[in-house]
C-alpha cells in the first residue's frame, strides 16, 4: 500500500474500510507533499496542497502561470469529488433511475472529467515551456501515461486527509480484514490453490484444488488474476469477444523490477520519496532509464528497527524478457546486475549508503507472478491510461457470460487497481448475490470498542 483512499473518516470510502475492521484505531501517515522530482539543480515538490504546488510552480516558472493554474484548479475541483458514488451499487443493479442518480452527483465534476479524463501527464507536460518542469511533470505519478485526471485527484485525497498510509503496512492491514472475517464466521484455507473451478449445466458449483480437493458451493467468486480465472481455471469456456480482446495483450500493464533495501541509517530527515532525473540515461535489462524513484519508510516506526530504515526501488520493466531467461543463470546475474546499477546510483544520492546496506532482495515480474498468480507480473490489473480510462467509468462486468453462480471480484474488473477500488468490487458482488437471491443487502460495522490489535 503506498495510500489509502478512505483513510479519512467521514471521508469517501472509508465506511467500506470500518465494515471491513481495517481501519479502526490504526494511525495513518498524511503526507504533505506526494513526492519530489529532482534533476539535481531543480526540484519540483508535489505538495498535496494546492494552493502551496500553484505557488511552488510559479516560482519554478512564471512563464508557465496557465497551465499551472489550471492543474492546481483541477486538483481543487476534484477535492468535492466522491469517487465511491461509483461503487455504492453494482452499475448493472442501476437502471435509469440509478443512472440518473448518479449522473447529478457527477455532474459538476463533467467538465474537468471531459478535460483532463483523456489528457496523458506527457502530453500536458508539453504545454509548459520550462525544459525542466516538461522532463519532471510527466513523471509526478510515475508513469507518463497516468491520465492527469487520475494524478488530480490522488492529490485531492492526499489533500484532503484521505489518502494516508495505515500504520503497519500492507501486513498488519491484510491482518486485521483476515480477522474481521473470522469473527464474523468465515473461514480460510491458506496454501490450498484452485486448480479448476467446477460447472454443471452452466452454473459453478465449487472449486478442486491442485491436491485434487474438491469444495462445492452455492456461488463461487474469483478474486484471483482475471486471465488464469477465465482461461485456466475455466478453460476460457463462458467469454465473447470482449472478454478476448481485454485480454489480448494489447491493453497497458504495469510490470516491475523491484529492489528493497534494508539500510543501517537513519532517512527519516530525507524526503520520503524522491524521483531523479538523470543527466545521462542508464541501460537497466536493455532498455534505457532516464530516471529512478527511491523511496523510504521511516515514517512508519513499526517497519524498521530505530535508527534503520527500509528503502525500495521500482523500475519498469518487459515481462518477456524475463520469461524468456527465467531458469538460467542469466537471470539470476541479471537481477544482480540491476541491484548493482541502482545502489552505484544511490551512493551518488546518498553518500556512503552502500557500506549501510545490510538486506537487499530482488524481485522481477516473475517474481509478482509466482508469488500473486497475476498476469505477466502486472501490478494494479490494467494500467489507467486514456485507454482504459473509459472501462473504469463504464464498469468492467463481474459475471461471465454463459455462467451463472459466478462473480469477479479484484484489479481484474476495476481497471487502475487500488486496494479501495478492489474491495469496492467485493462488496458489488456480494450486492449482485443478494440481488439474484432476492435478499436486501445489508453490512455492520465493529463497535467502536473493537480496537485493532497490532
Amino acid at each position: 500500500i503506498h495510500y489509502l483512499f478512505g483513510s479519512g473518516e467521514g471521508q469517501p470510502f472509508h465506511q467500506m474500510w470500518r465494515e471491513l475492521g481495517a481501519v479502526q484505531s490504526r494511525p495513518m501517515v498524511n503526507h504533505t507533499e506526494y513526492q519530489r522530482i529532482t534533476d539535481g539543480e531543480h526540484t519540483l515538490i508535489v505538495y498535496v496542497d494546492p494552493a502551496e504546488l500553484e505557488t511552488h510552480l510559479l516560482d519554478l516558472s512564471p512563464g508557465d502561470a496557465a497551465p499551472i493554474r489550471a492543474f492546481c484548479r483541477g486538483v481543487q475541483q476534484f477535492a468535492r469529488f466522491d469517487m465511491s458514488a461509483m461503487y455504492e451499487k453494482p452499475r448493472s443493479m442501476l437502471g435509469l433511475p440509478g443512472w440518473g442518480a448518479l449522473g447529478l452527483k457527477m455532474l459538476p465534476f463533467l467538465s474537468p472529467t471531459l478535460r483532463w479524463a483523456l489528457t496523458p501527464m506527457k502530453a500536458f507536460a508539453a504545454r509548459f515551456k520550462n525544459s525542466f518542469l516538461r522532463r519532471a511533470i510527466p513523471q509526478m505519478f510515475s508513469w507518463e501515461e497516468a491520465p492527469a485526471m487520475m494524478g488530480m485527484a490522488l492529490l485531492a485525497y492526499m489533500y484532503n486527509g484521505n489518502a494516508g498510509f495505515p500504520v503497519g503496512g500492507s501486513l498488519e492491514f491484510a491482518r486485521a480484514m483476515e480477522r474481521r472475517y473470522l469473527e464474523l464466521g468465515g473461514g480460510i484455507r491458506y496454501e490450498a490453490q484452485v486448480e479448476k473451478i467446477l460447472t454443471e449445466r452452466g452454473q459453478a458449483v465449487g472449486v478442486r484444488l491442485y491436491n485434487d480437493e474438491i469444495h462445492r458451493a452455492d456461488y463461487v467468486i474469483s478474486a484471483a488474476d482475471g486471465r488464469s480465472t477465465i482461461f485456466d481455471m475455466l478453460d476460457g469456456h463462458y467469454v465473447n469477444r470482449g472478454i478476448r480482446r481485454m485480454y489480448d495483450g494489447h491493453l497497458p500493464l504495469h510490470s516491475q523490477v523491484q529492489v528493497s533495501l534494508g539500510v543501517n541509517r537513519d532517512l527519516a530527515a530525507e524526503p520520503h520519496w524522491i524521483t531523479y532525473l538523470l543527466k545521462e540515461p542508464v541501460l537497466i535489462i536493455g532498455e534505457e532509464r532516464h530516471e529512478v524513484g527511491v523511496k523510504h519508510y521511516c515514517f512508519d516506526p513499526t517497519l524498521a528497527p530505530a535508527g534503520k530504515s527500509v528503502m525500495e526501488v521500482m523500475i519498469r520493466s518487459n515481462y518477456a524478457y524475463w520469461q524468456h531467461i527465467y531458469g538460467r543463470k542469466l537471470y539470476d546475474s541479471e537481477q544482480q546486475q540491476v541491484s548493482d546499477i541502482v545502489l552505484d546510483l544511490m551512493e551518488q544520492w546518498y553518500p556512503g549508503i552502500q557500506q549501510d546496506i545490510e538486506f537487499v532482495d530482488e524481485a522481477t515480474p516473475l517474481s509478482y507472478e509466482r508469488y500473486t498468480g497475476n498476469w505477466m507480473g502486472a501490478t494494479s490489473g490494467w494500467l489507467l491510461t486514456r485507454e482504459t480510462m473509459p472501462m473504469m467509468i463504464r464498469g468492467v462486468s463481474k459475471t461471465l457470460p454463459g455462467l451463472k453462480n459466478f462473480y469477479m471480484a479484484g484489479q481484474w474488473v476495476e481497471p487502475g487497481g487500488s486496494v479501495a477500488l478492489a474491495a469496492a468490487s467485493g462488496r458489488n458482488a456480494m450486492q449482485l448475490i443478494c440481488h439474484q437471491d432476492g435478499k436486501p443487502f445489508r453490512s455492520t460495522t465493529p463497535s467502536a470498542a473493537e480496537r485493532i490489535q497490532t
